[in-house]
């Protein structure tokens, strides 16, 4: 009876993987393995996660200057910072944006919002759009949370941020919160994913 149920859990995360995978393509799941990257900061320095030695893990998020849903989330994610950079889940933004379709998420745009708002976290700018293709990320915001092993970032948590991209005030359900609760508290996470909400990503043109 163990041994049925075991493979039916495991075919449950298999269905669960493949369909993931079937709506974000190419996308990162729960459970894969997240390279590290070394981007340009707001503030003009290289950052990459090897840079956070104390960190347990990441809220990573793709996010730009002029999207609106990045807009509506930006006081969330200093707020998510606030919270839990000291926890050792420090939240790091990434900007996928080409600057030739988006003018308004050039670099020099990207240092004049995080000052104007107050960025607490790193604001980084993946001019080549690499990471962002690698990550599998598809909108702005796009949220990966990810937890440090000895040798990787283990990816735990991707999709949106809350359920209400309109109205901070209105949200009920906090994954990325949830997400990182659960991780600090030892439990397993009980939405591993969700449909990410936002801006399509603005990839260069051939």
């Amino acid at each position: 009876m163990k041994n049925l149920m075991r493979t039916g859990a495991a075919l449950i995360v298999i269905l669960f993987m493949f369909s993931f995978k079937l709506i974000n393509p190419g996308s990162y799941v729960p459970g894969d393995r997240a390279r590290d990257f070394k981007l340009k900061n707001v503030n003009g320095k290289m950052v990459s996660l090897a840079d956070f030695k104390d960190a347990k893990g990441f809220i990573v998020v793709f996010t730009c200057n002029h999207c609106p849903f990045s807009q509506a989330y930006e006081q969330r994610l200093i707020d998510l910072d606030k919270k839990y950079a000291a926890q050792g889940y420090p939240v790091i933004a990434i900007n996928p944006n080409d600057k030739n379709v988006a003018p308004d998420d050039s670099y020099e745009n990207m240092v004049s919002n995080a000052k104007e708002k107050g960025f607490t976290f790193p604001y980084l700018y993946d001019e080549s759009q690499e990471i962002a293709q690698a990550y599998g990320a598809a909108r702005t915001p796009h949220v990966f949370v990810l937890q440090k092993s000895a040798k990787d970032n283990i990816v735990k948590y991707v999709g949106a941020i809350d359920d209400n991209a309109d109205e901070a005030g209105a949200v009920t359900k906090r994954y990325v919160e949830d997400a990182v609760n659960q991780l600090l508290d030892g439990k397993s996470i009980a939405v591993p994913s969700t449909k990410a909400v936002g801006c399509s990503i603005k990839w260069k043109k051939a």
